[in-house]
């Protein structure tokens, strides 16, 4: 890098041809993202925003990053977390994955996405499975009763706690919502 110090800076030029050659080969709205700890924070917002192109184009800077020139190309920065890797190849992944997981059929229900941790607030609510005792953990009686309205007020009171003792910082409107709705 000019100016010295560790690391090394991927150059401009290559960095600069790369996206316009992926420009040209895109159709429709396009959104040309680049990966860094620098940029906006990834959310499931975030991911049904990037939904509404038709294409993404993900830069993944390495080491010390990208020409400070490249971003006038660009239309932001996105990261995945408070931390440091050695390049944006698996920020790419993270957010390609998420944002996939809203086009329909990729998942087996449309319904499933808006269920999950995230979707409505609150992290998810504990799932289980067969068989209904497993040694000696038993599955929740509400769950094996059939009554959807108490299944469902059972998940809401669940996803609330577990939202609580793992994610606390999440129970603004949503949390509230649903905590006044499960009383």
């Amino acid at each position: 890098p000019y100016g010295g110090g560790y690391g090394m800076v991927m150059m401009c030029q290559p960095a600069v041809d790369c996206i316009r050659a992926a420009k040209a080969r895109c159709g429709g709205r396009v959104r040309t993202v680049y990966m860094s700890p620098q940029g906006a924070l990834f959310d499931q917002a975030k991911a049904r925003e990037l939904l509404e192109y038709d294409s993404l184009i993900l830069l993944c800077g390495h080491y010390e990053g990208v020409d400070e020139r490249v971003m006038s190309l660009l239309d932001g920065e996105v990261s995945i977390g408070d931390f440091i890797l050695t390049g944006g190849e698996l920020p790419a992944m993270v957010l390609a994955d998420c944002v996939a997981r809203f086009v329909p059929g990729v998942l087996g229900s449309t319904e499933s996405a808006g269920e999950e941790s995230f979707s409505r607030g609150l992290l998810e609510y504990p799932q289980y499975t067969r068989p209904a005792v497993y040694e000696g953990m038993e599955t929740p009686e509400v769950l094996l009763s059939g009554h959807a309205a108490n299944i469902e007020k059972w998940r809401r009171r669940q996803a609330l706690e577990k939202t609580r003792q793992n994610r606390p910082e999440l129970l603004g409107t949503y949390g509230k919502y649903y905590e006044n709705k499960g009383k």
